[in-house]
């Protein structure tokens, strides 16, 4: 009697594929690198003059709309946003 196998023929291994040699040597991709510093962003004039307008109007708000300091107002919010602007994203006014 012959004896029979209960396992399956061990399946033949794959022969590698090649590669060209450029690609064997090429370097994994690189991963990107966190941004450790921050970068200015510029904000465009008339962004910047809304901004300006809004601070105004909050200003004058807080002083019950009583008339003959709009300047004042105007030249407050203008410093106050063009410093945020300055400590925020590094930001010159032009």
């Amino acid at each position: 009697m012959a004896n029979r196998r209960t396992d399956p023929a061990p399946a033949p291994k794959a022969e590698p594929t090649p590669v060209s040699k450029a690609r064997a040597n090429r370097a994994p991709p690189a991963k990107p690198k966190p941004n450790s510093t921050p970068t200015a962003v510029t904000v465009a004039e008339d962004v910047r003059r809304a901004m300006i307008a809004e601070a105004a109007y909050f200003h004058a708000q807080r002083r019950g709309f009583a008339q003959g300091d709009e300047v004042q107002d105007w030249l407050q919010a203008e410093a106050e946003i063009d410093a945020l602007l300055r400590a925020e994203h590094g930001e010159r006014p032009q």
